[in-house]
């Protein structure tokens, strides 16, 4: 059991958000894995530890995998890079990527063919032709699978947004003569029992919001902003620390950007929906919520 598993005041407890086409997911994956060459498994940059599917092993058995780091955009380098290591010194290859701006394919790519240079020296031993390295793209909700794609495709082939749950099924995707993808829909797991993993999914938009109440995620929320990054707390928010009654810190930030209704009243919806929204468009950045030293 995580040492974290009771974090920031948060009591421990279950959380089941495992909508069926999960669990019919991994089936059909399960079903077409001997087609497989190599897995991308594609995890967010701001929570290396968090937004890993933790059964993985289960479904993709030892097909050869990368792991891509997402949303380099979003995230801490300085953090995210000691991630990096942590997964390179457990045999991972790690690309690290931004798909938003500049999106470098060539060492995703590269790392790819390396993958397959033994399959590919087998096939001339006997005469045959190279063939399409077919490639499976897996990783939780609203982490970046379908803009990958899209960015390798080099054009729109997947429906992509900042809600988990876009991608419904298992399409396959001709990139060019070389590569040919498997996309699948977001896999979580059955049950959510770390705490830190919960709230980091709920903060960073990768499971639904009504998972968990939105009151305690932007508390978390902002709690986490204090303890790691307390500048981006006080540019942001105008605000140094967290008040121990929440209640006054959601007021303070109401009052500020406006988020009054009739009487002078605080509309609290409308201040939680705004800090919400700063991480899901990614006003909020330079942050990555897991930490290498929790989890050693």
């Amino acid at each position: 059991m995580s040492k974290i598993d009771n974090v920031e005041g948060y009591s421990k407890k279950h959380i089941n958000w495992y909508p069926g086409h999960m669990a019919k997911t991994k089936r059909l994956i399960q079903e077409k894995i001997n087609l497989i060459d190599v897995v991308y498994e594609v995890v967010d940059a701001r929570m290396p530890y968090s937004s890993k599917i933790k059964d993985i092993d289960e479904f993709i058995k030892n097909k050869p995998r990368i792991m891509v780091m997402t949303k380099a955009d979003l995230c801490d380098r300085e953090e995210t890079n000691k991630w990096i290591r942590y997964y390179e010194n457990k045999g991972y290859k790690v690309i690290l990527m931004d798909l938003e701006g500049n999106t470098n394919l060539k060492p995703l790519l590269a790392a790819t063919d390396k993958l397959m240079e033994e399959e590919t020296k087998k096939r001339e031993s006997k005469g045959l032709l190279k063939r399409r390295t077919r490639i499976l793209i897996v990783g939780i909700p609203n982490v970046g699978k379908s803009t990958l794609i899209n960015r390798l495709v080099g054009k729109k082939a997947q429906t992509t947004g900042n809600k988990p749950g876009v991608t419904k099924q298992l399409d396959w995707i001709r990139i060019n003569e070389n590569l040919e993808l498997l996309d699948s829909p977001g896999i979580l797991w059955p049950k959510l029992d770390e705490e830190l993993v919960a709230f980091n999914l709920a903060s960073l938009t990768a499971i639904k919001e009504e998972v968990l109440p939105l009151y305690d995620v932007v508390e978390y929320l902002l709690r986490r902003l204090e303890k790691y990054y307390p500048q981006i707390l006080k540019d942001r928010y105008g605000i140094n620390e967290v008040e121990d009654d929440f209640i006054e810190t959601l007021e303070f930030i109401g009052k500020k950007r406006g988020c009054l209704i009739k009487g002078g009243e605080i509309d609290y919806d409308k201040v939680i929906n705004i800090i919400i929204n700063e991480v899901k468009n990614g006003t909020i950045k330079n942050i990555t919520f897991d930490k290498v030293s929790d989890y050693e």
